[in-house]
């Protein structure tokens, strides 16, 4: 089994709403973020994965929360198995300039791994239309659970 490490954030906009991410991969619900690269810091991974699914340019950021665990464990469309080492970011993002409709940024990005781009209160999110691996983060957020480091 591959482990991966991932960094991804939680972008809040100006009313204190979630950006979440429906992606291609697997089509639910999720955070932006995804795999580190070979020779890149967490940080660099985080704004990288950002700024390439959204469009948006990270401000500014602190480490949230690291998850790893038999949680994090992951199969693919196509059978792989993975477990995740997921860095999680609070980060700021300028959402000067961008295209807003509603809740939802407007933002085509080129390798088409958003299917959509949404912000939304933390109470308005469907826990069920969550990714697998990032269900533990929104149950986590919606219990007030705050420690560091989460299996």
């Amino acid at each position: 089994m591959k482990i991966i490490v991932t960094g991804g954030a939680i972008i809040l906009d100006e009313q204190n709403r979630i950006l979440l991410q429906r992606r291609s991969d697997y089509g639910d619900w999720g955070l932006p973020g995804g795999g580190m690269g070979a020779g890149e810091s967490i940080e660099e991974t985080m704004i990288r994965e950002v700024y390439e699914e959204t469009g948006l340019k990270i401000k500014e950021y602190n480490l949230y929360t690291v998850y790893s665990g038999p949680r994090m464990k992951y199969r693919y469309p196509d059978g792989n198995e993975v477990v995740f080492v997921m860095f999680l970011f609070n980060a700021k993002a300028d959402l000067n300039g961008q295209v807003l409709e509603g809740n939802r940024l407007i933002y085509n990005d080129d390798n088409d791994e958003s299917l959509r781009l949404e912000f939304k209160f933390l109470e308005d999110i469907n826990i069920e239309e969550i990714n697998i691996v990032q269900k533990p983060i929104f149950e986590d957020l919606k219990n007030g659970i705050k420690t560091i480091l989460r299996t």
